[in-house]
């Protein structure tokens, strides 16, 4: 019989409701980006966010990854808002 049916490395609780967290904010980003009105800006920030979030793919030290998630978090709020200012 085999041992266990999860994988190796298979996520805590804690770890998955993290990663969710980062998914959430990496596909919020990019639809806020989407809404750029300029297409080099567009470009711009859209391959910013992928290189910064594949750069930081393998972060394993929770201090490190909760310090990036209120980063990226305030980079959000931060682009949601100049988008907002230039609307009005």
């Amino acid at each position: 019989m085999s041992a266990s049916k999860l994988p190796f490395a298979a996520l805590t609780l804690k770890q998955f409701l993290q990663r969710q967290k980062v998914l959430g904010i990496y596909r919020n980003l990019l639809r806020t980006i989407k809404q750029v009105p300029d297409e080099a800006d567009r470009k711009y920030l859209r391959d910013w966010a992928r290189e910064e979030f594949k750069r930081n793919k393998t972060a394993v030290e929770q201090d490190a990854i909760r310090m990036m998630i209120t980063q990226a978090d305030r980079h959000l709020e931060e682009l949601q808002k100049s988008l907002a200012l230039a609307r009005s």
